[in-house]
């Protein structure tokens, strides 16, 4: 008997599983996502053709945290494109969060922009 309680509770654990998969792409209650308009270049700016998503390692206990984090990856990445790239001057910037529990982990993307040069 505790061979077919362990079958169905592993049986159990997989249909779990594959439902929480099919739902991947709706949105979870859980979820805690900022998002803001897309926007052209600032005046005065030239951007790059690709954006960039940081993301920074791992999940962090503090919301704030994890928006550093993935403001950090992201200057990091822009930063091979132009020297002086800044989340403040993006094409386009988008922070998102996402919460598990008490942690959470945030996506920042956005295209680096960079003033033009003097003619």
């Amino acid at each position: 008997m505790p061979k077919v309680a362990l079958i169905c509770a592993v049986a159990l654990s997989a249909a779990a599983l594959a439902c929480s998969s099919a739902d991947a792409g709706a949105p979870s209650p859980d979820a805690d996502a900022e998002t803001t308009v897309p926007s052209g270049p600032p005046k005065g700016y030239t951007c790059g053709d690709k954006a960039f998503t940081g993301s920074g390692p791992g999940f962090k206990s503090s919301q704030e945290e994890s928006e550093e984090a993935a403001l950090k990856d992201w200057r990091d990445k822009a930063g091979a494109v132009f020297a002086d790239a800044d989340w403040n001057t993006a094409k386009d910037p988008i922070l998102e969060c996402v919460k598990q529990g008490l942690y959470s982990k945030c996506f920042a993307t956005g295209v680096p922009c960079h003033p033009k040069p003097k003619e």
